[in-house]
């Protein structure tokens, strides 16, 4: 294994990308909104499954094969951003739908669940070959291969990356619940924050759509 001093630099590395805005985070945001803290935590958790898939992946060498295929990674990226796309379109419809329910008295609509929000939360990270790109350049980097046992390396590695992002996650389904619990009283703010977390996630899946495989 990398001494210490390279497994500290490392977590550091992944801590601040933890925290930087992507897919998951605005999943796991706007399931919160929408059904709450469990959904939101559920959600986070699917996301951190997703992300061992890719681990477990790159260790094995299926992502190297998927990103040095053309056809294979313009598949899988144009599968996530349908999937990303389709997730913030229904978002933001039925945070319409909801408000407009509220106001005219109605009931409001179930919580989709925690089962279904934890296998979501799967799919859009497990969908995303950026994900797998980020572990083949990132994780290599701090892999000592004179001290055996790469592929052991790279899971304890990237397993460490995925629960800083599922512990990030977390923090924004906490996060989110409090401003859904201050903004109850005031449904067209809940309304804009969902709409707000649907549009990002458009614009991820279509910004995800238009990726470049990386270059050999």
């Amino acid at each position: 294994m990398p001494d210490l001093s390279h497994i500290a630099l490392y977590c550091a590395a992944a801590l601040v990308l933890a925290v930087t805005p992507g897919p998951g985070i605005f999943y796991v945001a706007a399931r919160t909104l929408a059904g709450g803290r469990a959904e939101g935590v559920a959600s986070g958790f699917g996301t951190g499954l997703g992300g061992m898939a890719h681990v477990l992946a790159g260790s094995l060498g299926v992502s190297a094969l998927v990103l040095a295929s053309a056809e294979l990674f313009t598949t899988l990226k144009l599968l996530g951003a349908a999937y990303l796309v389709w997730i913030g379109i229904r978002t933001m419809g039925s945070a319409r739908r909801e408000a407009a329910k509220t106001l005219a008295g109605g009931p409001a609509t179930p919580p989709m669940g925690t089962r279904r929000a934890f296998r979501e939360g799967v799919l859009v990270e497990a969908l995303n070959p950026k994900t797998a790109a980020f572990f083949l350049a990132f994780i290599p980097q701090f892999v000592d291969p004179h001290a055996g046992g790469v592929a052991a390396q790279f899971v304890v590695l990237g397993s460490i990356s995925v629960a800083l992002n599922t512990l990030a996650d977390i923090g924004v389904a906490y996060a989110a619940s409090g401003i859904r619990a201050g903004a109850a009283a005031h449904p067209d703010l809940v309304r804009r924050l969902r709409e707000g977390s649907g549009a990002a996630m458009v614009a991820l899946g279509l910004g995800l759509a238009l990726a470049k495989r990386p270059a050999n």
